[in-house]
């Protein structure tokens, strides 16, 4: 659990190399509104299963890109100029150092790819987010 107590991240890896990977299993018992789970580490990345519903704060990675893809759901990530919708079945990257916001209406399942030193609740974010 995050410092505030509003999200669920877990940056332990689930699963080792030639293990199968579950995630309806995960997905079916996550009661969390905001989980984060490392699945697998791949090379110097690791691959995160998000469960996700409502907001999470605005915040950037200066030294890391992120990647997200869709498996259920819709996730909206904010950005300082506009908002990227995506549903199943789409992704995208955001650079290192853009501010932004990941937030999803509805019960939303994705996976992430990002370097395995990343710093989940982000390297910076603004004043009013920390508030």
């Amino acid at each position: 659990m995050s410092e505030d107590g509003k999200y669920s991240i877990n940056t332990d890896v689930k699963y080792g190399q030639l293990e199968v990977l579950d995630v309806p299993a995960i997905v079916a018992g996550c009661t969390e509104k905001w989980f984060n789970q490392t699945l697998t580490r791949v090379n110097d990345s690791v691959v995160r299963l998000g469960i996700v519903q409502g907001e999470f704060h605005w915040h950037q990675h200066d030294n890391d890109d992120e990647f997200f893809f869709v498996l259920e759901g819709r996730l909206f990530i904010d950005l300082q100029d506009r908002t990227v919708e995506l549903g199943p079945g789409q992704g995208v990257t955001i650079p290192k150092s853009a501010m932004h916001r990941p937030r999803a209406p509805q019960k939303t399942v994705m996976l992430m790819v990002e370097n395995r030193t990343i710093e989940p609740l982000g390297d910076q974010t603004p004043r009013a987010a920390r508030e």
